[in-house]
């Protein structure tokens, strides 16, 4: 058994995460602000942990982390505030990278998207803008940490259904509709598979089983 924490355990990705987790036999707990979301995590099967990861600082989170195997990123501030996105986003992200890394917890999966980078060309006056930035400075942050780290980049996220079928590194521009329970199914999937460390993933909804598309390739 893995003992597995999502930070960002509310979002509709990390539930779903969480409900494959434990009933593949792991340990998760999933870390939310909101006291009052504590039934809705219980319910996959994970322990609430109630952290504000948005304001506590590295060593909170650390503590917050100790004991555990791996740690999946799935926190976002929502979009629709630029200062409080760059706060969740990027700085509360790269605090958590640290922290994981003063726990021993050395494997780490993040979420990102399909696109994301110092060239993911969303204007500046774009609402999408603060976003596209605070993923592109996670995400390189992440990469040059000594953790074992996994970024993954679904495309345009939908609530259709789980197919357990993707396809991997699409086109940026235009590259699809990700489900939420095919997301969930990939980082499950990646937890699994330590030889996915070091990889930045993009998928979308595709033709492929999940095992198969993430095989490396040749």
């Amino acid at each position: 058994m893995t003992r597995i924490a999502i930070i960002g355990g509310h979002g509709k990705v990390a539930l779903l995460l969480s409900t494959i987790l434990t009933g593949e036999g792991h340990s998760v707990t999933s870390f939310i602000r909101n006291p009052d979301h504590s039934a809705d995590v219980a319910a996959t099967g994970a322990t609430p942990g109630i952290l504000d990861i948005e304001n506590a600082p590295t060593a909170a989170i650390a503590e917050a982390l100790q004991g555990h195997d791996a740690v999946v990123w799935s926190a976002g501030a929502g979009g629709g505030n630029p200062e409080r996105t760059y706060a969740v986003d990027r700085d509360a992200a790269i605090r958590s990278m640290d922290a994981a890394a003063q726990a021993g917890v050395n494997r780490y999966v993040m979420v990102s998207y399909l696109g994301a980078g110092r060239d993911h060309g969303v204007p500046e006056d774009n609402s999408f803008f603060a976003y596209a930035e605070s993923k592109a400075a996670a995400d390189e942050y992440l990469r040059g940490t000594g953790l074992d780290w996994t970024i993954l980049g679904p495309g345009t996220l939908t609530e259709k259904a789980g197919t357990g079928r993707i396809d991997v590194d699409p086109p940026k521009e235009g590259g699809g509709e990700t489900s939420r329970a095919n997301t969930a199914i990939v980082a499950a999937a990646v937890l699994d598979l330590p030889e996915t460390a070091g990889r930045t993933i993009g998928f979308r909804d595709g033709s492929l089983p999940v095992a198969a598309a993430l095989e490396p390739r040749a």
